[in-house]
């Protein structure tokens, strides 16, 4: 039978079944719906009643701009090592420690505003009540540098799969969306995304489940 939303709200609720905190990872190529899932499933897990599902993404851990300026890597943005894995992994560590288990601490997490294309610290509160941390990103799956380090840190990662056209048609207008014009915006596609989303690809088979996002009803 294929997968439906309904599946997927059910497998989520099960990996807090042992009562402890549980981050799930949603990977996926540039464009593939990892960010609009994620917030279907918080909104849907969460419901009208007190929140107990949390939305952290890796996009705060790009590194800034003038740190890419200095690396070289600036043309490069959205690349695996134009962000800060060793950070990113190293709060994953510390959102189970802190797992609500007879603590009141929030822990802080950083977003990435598109606008400024730009991260900033200390935007994304985790409360103590949060059982579930939903958390997207491209290279969870990775068996290369110290991204092996962020996956030991996810309880489960689940992998976007949709369209190669459509996926690059929303990713082109995302750009678009953001400021650049058509052409820029083709052009950084074509050439530094596709680059990520090969890398990617090849990942897929380590997911723990493959997600067909274009068959799901989500709300974007």
């Amino acid at each position: 039978m294929p997968l439906t939303f309904d599946d997927l709200l059910t497998r989520a609720r099960a990996l807090v079944g042992d009562g402890r905190r549980a981050v799930l990872g949603i990977a996926g190529s540039p464009g593939a719906g990892k960010t609009t899932l994620a917030e279907n499933l918080v909104r849907e897990l969460n419901g009208a009643g007190r929140p107990w599902v949390a939305h952290v993404p890796l996009d705060g851990f790009h590194l800034a701009d003038a740190e890419l300026e200095r690396l070289g890597r600036r043309d490069r943005k959205g690349a695996p090592d134009t962000f800060d894995a060793a950070g990113y992994a190293a709060l994953l560590r510390r959102l189970r420690e802190n797992d609500g288990q007879g603590a009141d601490e929030v822990v802080y997490a950083p977003t990435f505003e598109r606008v400024l294309e730009q991260p900033i610290a200390g935007a994304v509160p985790v409360p103590p009540t949060a059982r579930l941390v939903v958390t997207e990103g491209n290279y969870f799956l990775l068996d290369t540098g110290l991204w092996p380090r962020v996956r030991s840190g996810l309880d489960e990662v689940w992998f976007c799969e949709l369209d190669e056209r459509e996926r690059l048609r929303r990713l082109i207008a995302r750009h678009e969306e953001f400021g650049k014009g058509h052409e820029e915006a083709v052009e950084w596609v074509l050439r530094s995304d596709q680059r990520n989303a090969e890398l990617v690809a090849a990942s897929r088979e380590r997911a723990d489940l493959v997600v067909p996002v274009g068959e799901l009803a989500l709300s974007h």
